[in-house]
């Protein structure tokens, strides 16, 4: 959900759905696809001490945190769900002027437990057991997780906005990686 109000936006959805496919992740070994077990998010949760919440995965682009009060992150049924008030004066007056701004959700994290399987159709796949979440993004791009939400609300009235696309092959952009990977170093992680 959006919702203006003053000088603060109100933003819920899903930052993602578990046990559903991500598009394509490029790496070093060729490509896959990943999916995240239920309960990662709820044990990574209980341990952390802060999630950041950034636009874009650009760490000098943040909107708020756990600690600082303006998120609230949970696992239900569906996946890792987010609440977010955000005073960002540009993100406010970006989706007052369009509703279409948001792309979805993304998040960034170290990989705690996984395993790959080759799947009958030749697609190999990470199953995500276990992780440390450090940052959710609010994305004006594509997500790599197509199964993500931003819930509008437009004359009283909900829309639930799922992104779903499909990933063009010929173009790859690691500025994602690059941005979670100077994230860890700012943690102390790397």
């Amino acid at each position: 959900m959006i919702e203006i109000r003053g000088d603060s936006v109100f933003i819920s959805g899903y930052v993602n759905a578990v046990l559903r496919e991500s598009d394509f992740i490029p790496s070093p070994q060729g490509r896959f696809k990943e999916i995240i077990q239920p309960k990662a998010f709820e044990r990574s949760l209980q341990r952390a001490k802060d999630v950041f919440l950034l636009f874009n995965h650009d760490e000098n682009k943040k909107l708020g945190s756990l600690t600082e009060g303006n998120l609230k992150l949970y696992e239900d049924s569906i996946g890792l769900k987010a609440e977010t008030e955000i005073r960002n004066s540009d993100i406010i007056e970006k989706a007052k002027k369009d509703r279409g701004f948001l792309q979805g959700w993304s998040f960034g994290f170290i990989e705690r437990k996984s395993r790959f399987e080759q799947g009958k159709d030749g697609i190999e796949r990470r199953f995500i057991e276990d992780l440390d979440l450090l940052e959710v993004s609010l994305l004006s791009v594509k997500p790599a997780y197509p199964a993500t939400s931003v819930e509008i609300r437009k004359d009283g009235i909900f829309e639930r906005r799922y992104t779903d696309f499909e990933i063009q092959k010929s173009i790859v952009d690691f500025s994602r990686y690059e941005n979670e990977i100077k994230l860890l170093k700012l943690k102390g992680v790397l």
